[in-house]
């Protein structure tokens, strides 16, 4: 069989499986529903690795299956370009999703909706491997707006919940804001190199880094500035970069299987995935490097400080998704595309991983989600306890755990970066470390170690808890929790292994040889990636270099404060809260975001309909207009009414007047 053949099975076996449980799911019945979708997605992911060896060995496609419209000279085409950053992402989309749609089986299975969520996930999985896959903008384009459809479908999945239905509406919202400048960047690239399919308009870039732009006034922009920025904002947009990550945190609504999903190797890194593809553009402009050096530095360590207030815990992992996507953003704005992959790809198992762990805790206490609910859970669940061990020195960095690697690398490429703004991204990424190791294990000190709490009737305090009510309350009237089906913790086992061993593993290949060859564009100038191969002296010294290094002893020091206030002196960090005042107050406020957001964009567009609907449609259109004329109308015709009276002596008077005036008018 020849490898092309292949091709379209990766996208067609999930789309293929969605629409057939969508429109017959009910009909077919949940066992023969989710299998469907999860041979389709199977069938996608082992395609996927023949096809990523395929490209290995040195076969690289690019090239068109249908036409899909067709102006001109203007086309654009359904067509693939499979390069080892395509296929990167291929293979770890479809693990993730295969783990997700295994571990949906247990944790939906009490569910009415169980085969409308199967369908969507297919779907969600067919719509993000589009967006990977393409070779022109068009197509990408469709996979962007389709992964914000589903994940809007998913994310209000429970629709009798008004807080769902609030969070699908704030994610799809926030996601067209982004999209807007995505589009703008669009309609640019169009406009300026006459196509949208990558390989032209890539090889054409260097011949308009000097073209500018005139925006307003007399200032003129370097047209592929404005270009990459535009799409950035498109990339902020989805991969929930300050100010545009207000969706995230509340997109928690929906069920866990699709924050797994939605939120560690899918949807989110899409756009990382985008910019890291859009190389050839951004390299050619230093003030679009220095954009999202500064957006994705803010949003990893500002983002890093709300994980620790939180105590729902998928509210804990939510926040430590925004902070790891502005360390990925951050390898982007240094120049260290490969790097930035790399985290995505060791991001995405051990974050599924951290998702996956916390719905089967959230399982065994009956649908809590409450940290301070918790405690005690090692014994009961040990499976779920060491996979979270695993997840969680992952995420704080700790070798030679996955996370150690491609954290550590990005630190050292920011810090051999020269653009604009990297000091202030090296503090961020470098002071995040210890936030990030501190709330790991906070949240999984208060889950697992720890009193029993689950047993205990809430207090006051506890019934404030943010978070609380999401889930349903905890029914005391159950036994002790005990461990989840192994539909649930064989995923987990799955997760945790290349959690633990993808690191040491992929590193060489991937950010110090050449495993991206020509898929990323790196301008010799930009000297982060050079430095880092020049200072390699393979695993060993990277792992005596991290030890001795100022991040790893950063991260010891969270894990061991984490212990100290959550395990030794649990009544720290109630002191510490009332000590911090304000500073406690902004952060559990998230920064006042979402009330600033609230007055500004949400009351503002209320008061201004409220102002068209009082101005300009009763005042204006009803009453100026409408009632109005018929009051013109009526005034006349009073008045015409008195003429008409009905005695001859007044019409024979009125036709004297008239005569009188004709004469007048002729002999003057």
């Amino acid at each position: 069989m020849d490898i092309r053949d292949l091709y379209l099975l990766v996208p067609g076996a999930p789309l293929l499986g969605a629409l057939v449980v969508g429109l017959f799911g009910p009909k077919l019945g949940r066992a023969a529903s989710h299998w469907l979708c999860i041979l389709g997605v199977a069938v996608a992911m082992v395609a996927s690795y023949f096809i990523w060896a395929d490209v290995r060995a040195g076969h690289v496609f690019n090239g068109n299956f249908y036409t899909w419209l067709q102006s001109g000279d203007f086309k654009v085409s359904v067509g693939f370009l499979l390069d080892p950053l395509t296929t990167t992402m291929m293979l770890v989309v479809t693990f993730v999703s295969l783990m997700v749609h295994v571990y949906t089986i247990g944790y939906m299975a009490d569910d009415p909706g169980y085969t409308r969520f199967f369908s969507y996930i297919s779907l969600f999985t067919f719509a993000m491997l589009m967006l990977v896959m393409s070779n022109n903008f068009v197509q990408l384009f469709f996979g962007w707006e389709a992964v914000g459809l589903v994940s809007y479908l998913l994310i209000g999945f429970w629709y009798e919940r008004p807080t769902a239905i609030y969070a699908n509406l704030k994610a799809f919202l926030a996601n067209r804001v982004g999209d807007f400048g995505f589009v703008l960047g669009l309609g640019l690239i169009l406009a300026h190199f006459g196509t949208l399919d990558y390989a032209p308009v890539f090889a054409q870039a260097a011949k308009l880094a000097g073209t500018t732009i005139n925006l307003w006034g007399s200032d003129q922009w370097s047209v592929l500035t404005v270009i990459c920025i535009c799409l950035f904002i498109g990339a902020m947009g989805k991969s929930a970069q300050v100010p545009l990550h207000v969706w995230l945190p509340d997109s928690m609504e929906g069920p866990t299987p699709i924050s797994a999903l939605i939120h560690a190797a899918t949807m989110v890194t899409a756009g990382i995935f985008m910019v890291a593809r859009m190389s050839p553009l951004f390299e050619l402009s230093d003030t679009a490097l220095s954009v999202v050096t500064i957006v994705g530095a803010t949003t990893a360590l500002f983002m890093a400080f709300l994980g620790i207030v939180q105590n729902d815990i998928k509210r804990v992992v939510a926040y430590s998704t925004l902070s790891q996507l502005g360390y990925m953003t951050v390898a982007l704005g240094a120049s260290a595309y490969s790097v930035a992959i790399f985290h995505l790809m060791t991001h995405a198992f051990f974050k599924a991983l951290l998702f996956l762990g916390a719905g089967s805790v959230i399982i065994a206490l009956h649908h809590e989600q409450d940290l301070r609910k918790m405690g005690g859970l090692r014994k009961y669940m040990p499976i779920t306890y060491w996979t979270a061990v695993v997840g969680s020195l992952a995420l704080a960095g700790i070798p030679p755990f996955a996370g150690f690697f491609s954290k550590d690398a990005i630190i050292e490429a920011v810090h051999a970066s020269k653009i604009t703004g990297h000091g202030y991204a090296y503090f961020a990424v470098t002071a995040g470390v210890f936030i990030t190791a501190f709330y790991s294990f906070r949240m999984l000190f208060l889950a697992f170690h720890g009193r029993e709490r689950f047993h205990h009737e809430p207090d006051h305090a506890d019934a404030a808890a943010e978070g609380h009510g999401q889930g349903d309350q905890h029914d005391h009237a159950h036994g002790p929790p005990k461990e989840s089906p192994w539909v649930v913790t064989v995923p987990l086992i799955l997760l945790a292994i290349p959690s633990f061993y993808a690191g040491w593993m992929y590193i060489e290949p991937m950010v110090i040889g050449t495993y991206f060859g020509d898929a990323i564009a790196v301008d010799p100038q930009h000297a982060a990636m050079s430095t880092l191969r020049e200072e390699w002296h393979g695993i060993g010294g990277f792992l005596q270099h991290g030890v001795l290094a100022l991040p790893f002893w950063l991260a010891v020091a969270g894990i061991v404060a984490a212990w100290y206030c959550y395990i030794v002196n649990p009544a720290l960090p109630e002191r510490l809260k009332r000590a911090a005042g304000p500073i406690y107050t902004l952060l559990d406020q998230k920064y006042y975001f979402d009330r600033f957001n609230d007055w500004f964009f949400a009351g503002g567009a209320r008061a201004l309909g409220s102002f068209l609907s009082t101005v300009g449609d009763r005042t204006i259109i009803d009453g100026f207009f409408v009632n109005g004329t018929a009051r013109v109308v009526g005034w006349t015709a009073a008045l015409v009414r008195n003429v008409q009276s009905g005695y001859v002596y007044h019409y024979a008077f009125t036709m004297i007047l008239g005569v009188f005036a004709l004469l007048t008018w002729w002999t003057r």
